[in-house]
């Protein structure tokens, strides 16, 4: 195996109580908007590009509003996450560093520019991740930004560790086993691996 690719959120921490703190905050202060968003809601959405979010969040309002909305969302959320922890899932942090002894670890994500980044930082583990990448770059969608990290540091055998269905599907078109995180946010019509906690990793490889 060349390496290990992980998803963020669902799989490394959630971070949904304060993501819906943040949009609310933005919204309240949008008269023609009366929306609550839940963690709940974001739970049901992580994992799919910020596009379809923003659509089936914003559906009252045209593609142009929707994508505006959603950038302003995405702004003030690094904003409260610069200042506030997520929660890290057990044992995360720990066993990216005995993996990265190994493996080259990566980050594939369907976020937004520089959240990655910020990630890495509040858990410490920037040293640990070898390479990223997301739509906020790259303008690509999982399955292809996996295959462009592949090509991009000549890697042939992967695995994509996530916890949804996106993540699922994007294996599939990226053509690489899936190790699906059970304690995650969503529950994916099929995996080649599974783990119920995140230190199970270091069992599998």
């Amino acid at each position: 195996m060349d390496a290990i690719f992980l998803d963020i959120d669902g799989t490394l921490w959630d971070s949904t109580h304060i993501v819906s703190e943040a949009w609310n905050e933005v919204l309240r202060k949008k008269p023609e908007i009366d929306l609550i968003i839940t963690p709940e809601l974001l739970k049901t959405l992580f994992g799919k590009p910020l596009s379809e979010i923003a659509a089936a969040i914003f559906k009252d309002f045209p593609k142009e509003k929707q994508l505006q909305l959603i950038d302003e969302c995405c702004e003030r959320e690094h904003e409260f996450l610069d200042t506030r922890p997520g929660i890290i899932f057990e044992g995360v942090v720990e066993t990216i560093k005995e993996l990265a002894k190994k493996y080259p670890v990566c980050i594939v994500s369907n976020c937004e520019a520089g959240y990655i980044e910020l990630v890495c930082d509040k858990l410490g583990i920037k040293d640990c991740i070898k390479d990223g990448e997301c739509p906020g770059y790259s303008g690509l969608g999982k399955g292809d930004n996996i295959k462009l990290v592949m090509e991009r540091n000549g890697y042939k055998d992967i695995v994509y560790v996530g916890d949804t269905q996106g993540d699922y599907e994007a294996t599939r078109k990226a053509g690489v086993p899936f190790v699906f995180c059970k304690y995650g946010f969503g529950k994916p019509d099929g995996y080649e691996f599974s783990v119920e906690k995140f230190s199970e990793l270091l069992d599998l490889f």
